[in-house]
């Protein structure tokens, strides 16, 4: 028998994103699976029921499908209540953030899912087409930059007229991840002049290749390790801090993207540095949702302090939900075709990709670092 795949409509508050597009839905039917959609699922990102059922889906009501799937699809983590519905032996393929969910958890090994999680998909170039991270880090850095300019009291390219002329704002962007590296693209499209902070010397090439200055640190004990800082001296970081207070005094917009996997975002901007900007200028804080990397943001919520807007906009992604859902759709059904074809799974538990983000299977949590990151968790409350 084929394997049923249900997509429920996300819970979250304000979530516009679906796991499955109709396009994907059709593209899984042709390779032997069976699609269930919950009513209005896709209706935020503006899929209706009956493109869905044009595709090959069969819409059907909640309570008749989590506990017949063999599969559930999902953006964001499912609650514990959710998994209970489930079948014993299903999968469950979302964002999970296993390290800092222990009750979700808990329910996945209780009920016997085989959970997968999209955050914990490794980052190898094989898996670069499931990698759910990067594709909604690439549109919230878009958005980010949109958001800031909204927010703005002046525009962002040099314009020459009669009256006079305007001269360019100055972006000042933390981080030059996937994120950031957008982030530096949108906005030296739109004709701002775009600095650049890294503790990652390497990036330096990626972000003056798309026309952003990279700001250095003329400074020894700098260590990293598979692209990531892993050792920083003390005398890095005070140079650092008094070049980034330098730049941050002029720039009429700055973003900061910087997250750390298993750990709360680290704080960039203090409340110090903020009373150095200029009155007017905004704040677009990408980490709130793991703290923030200003001190002085607050999720969902825009703040002024010292004449300076802070915005902690949530899921950045679900605001742009029609490109956000087909770029997750194709990762999540990559992921999905990697590990099942429509006759059922074919999971080989040594493989990098399946080891990498199965974190509960036949009752055990088998994920090793999620184990880690939950004792040590646990040790410290």
């Amino acid at each position: 028998m084929a394997l049923k795949i249900f997509v429920p409509k996300e819970s979250r508050s304000g979530e516009n994103r679906v796991a499955l597009t109709p396009s994907v839905v059709k593209q899984l039917i042709a390779e032997g699976f069976e699609c269930y959609i919950e009513p209005g699922a896709g209706s935020g990102a503006g899929f209706s029921d009956k493109v869905y059922q044009d595709s090959g889906a069969v819409v059907a009501g909640q309570s008749a499908t989590w506990g017949t799937a063999d599969v559930v699809l999902k953006v964001n983590p499912p609650s514990p209540e959710e998994i209970g519905q489930m079948k014993k032996g299903a999968a469950l393929i979302s964002l999970m953030y296993a390290f800092s969910n222990p009750a979700l958890v808990d329910a996945c090994t209780k009920q016997g899912v085989s959970a997968f999680a999209l955050d914990a998909v490794p980052r190898i170039s094989r898996a670069q087409k499931m990698d759910v991270l990067s594709s909604q880090a690439n549109l919230a850095g878009y958005k980010a930059v949109i958001i800031g300019a909204n927010e703005m009291g002046k525009i962002f390219p040099l314009l020459m007229t009669a009256a006079g002329t305007i001269t360019p704002s100055k972006v000042l962007i933390f981080g030059a991840g996937v994120a950031g590296l957008q982030a530096v693209a949108t906005a030296k499209r739109l004709g701002a002049v775009v600095e650049v902070t890294d503790v990652r010397p390497e990036t330096k090439e990626q972000v003056e290749s798309l026309g952003g200055k990279f700001l250095v640190v003329e400074a020894e004990g700098i260590k990293t390790e598979g692209g990531y800082a892993r050792e920083v001296s003390e005398d890095f970081l005070r140079k650092q801090k008094e070049l980034v207070e330098k730049h941050i005094a002029q720039a009429d917009l700055v973003i900061t993207t910087a997250q750390v996997f298993g750990r709360k975002a680290p704080v960039l901007i203090t409340e110090e540095m903020i009373r150095l900007m200029k009155p007017g200028s905004v704040i677009v804080d990408m980490a709130v949702e793991q703290g923030g990397n200003c001190s002085l943001s607050e999720p969902g919520k825009t703040v002024v302090s010292h004449g300076v807007k802070i915005v902690g906009q949530t899921n950045l992604p679900s605001l742009l939900p029609v490109n956000a859902s087909e770029l997750f759709a194709k990762n999540i059904s990559t992921l999905l075709l990697h590990l099942a074809s429509g006759e059922g799974f074919k999971l080989d538990l040594e493989e990098e990709i399946t080891k990498g983000c199965l974190i509960t299977h036949e009752g055990q949590l088998v994920h090793e670092t999620t184990r880690e990151l939950l004792n040590k968790a646990a040790q410290g409350a």
